[in-house]
């Protein structure tokens, strides 16, 4: 690999002789690849989503429940080959998708895998939002189901939160782009989503005013029908040093989204208070790596 210029960040590092922004080297580096049921229901059904848990990121969230990936690059690295051996893995466990969580900085070695074997279910590209315009060409046609992120709106909030204050310049535009890429969202006959972009925002505590701004863009962006999940699952980390960000989100202020949610006439899916638990962390203990 010469240059690196696959995320926003465009570090230009040669990272098979250093490590690049996201803390990654050339190999792909994965901490579980296992049948998930925690995502929304239409990605997990019944059976459960073939969830590849990637180490390493192009962001550096403050409040990151996968801290571990993300931040210390925990993960074991594989080859090529070994990870198309875990996609067939993973069809033949029943999952109903392949879902790759923060594989951004493997784009060319997920797409070399899957010419080496892409099982006939949806690939589901599970990210923050924070893609370059040029990686998702390379995805275009490869990807099914886009289910990114939609963090902020403020550049002060994502510069203090994610160390990226052009995360909504650079995200509104992916967002745009992957609802052109994958058009209206098809569901199969159980109600599984098959092809489309499910859009993800997390609210955070004492930031309403921030999320109600997110959902104005998915509401005046995006197309009509486009599903959204709001979700309430902010969980306090111990590292988290921000202020403000030490408590859970309150009853109240997840109502006042929730409301305008509503008001706006958003579909998708919504999280009840228990989903603020650590418990629906999973493991990263190498399982089906």
């Amino acid at each position: 690999m010469e240059q690196c210029t696959l995320c926003p960040r465009r570090c230009r590092v040669n990272r098979s002789e250093k490590l690049g922004f996201c803390g990654m080297g050339v190999q792909p580096k994965l901490a579980r690849a296992a049948l998930h049921f925690w995502e929304e229901p239409c990605i997990s059904g019944t059976k459960g989503s073939g969830a590849l848990f990637f180490s390493g990121c192009t962001l550096r969230c403050a409040y990151c429940q996968n801290h571990s990936l993300s931040h210390e690059g925990h993960g074991k690295e594989i080859s090529v080959q070994r990870l198309a051996e875990i996609f067939r893995s993973l069809y033949e466990q029943g999952a109903h998708n392949l879902n790759f969580v923060t594989a951004t900085p493997f784009v060319p070695q997920v797409l070399e895998a899957l010419e080496i074997y892409r099982p006939p279910i949806p690939i589901v590209w599970n990210c923050s939002g924070y893609e370059s315009m040029e990686t998702l060409k390379m995805l275009e046609g490869v990807v099914d189901i886009y289910l990114p992120d939609m963090k902020h709106v403020s550049s002060r909030l994502s510069a203090l939160c994610a160390k990226a204050p052009d995360y909504f310049d650079v995200a509104s535009a992916a967002l745009i782009e992957m609802c052109r890429q994958t058009g209206t969202p098809r569901y199969d006959e159980n109600g599984m989503l098959q092809k489309g972009t499910l859009i993800r925002h997390l609210l955070l505590p004492g930031c309403t005013k921030d999320s109600m701004q997110v959902l104005n863009f998915i509401a005046e962006q995006l197309p009509g029908g486009t599903p959204v999940s709001l979700m309430r699952q902010y969980t306090p980390q111990p590292f988290c040093l921000i202020k403000g960000l030490d408590r859970p989100v309150t009853d109240q202020e997840y109502r006042r989204v929730l409301d305008h949610f509503q008001q706006l006439q958003l579909t998708g899916y919504t999280q009840e208070k228990a989903s603020s638990d650590t418990a629906y962390t999973p493991l990263f203990d190498f399982t089906g790596v």
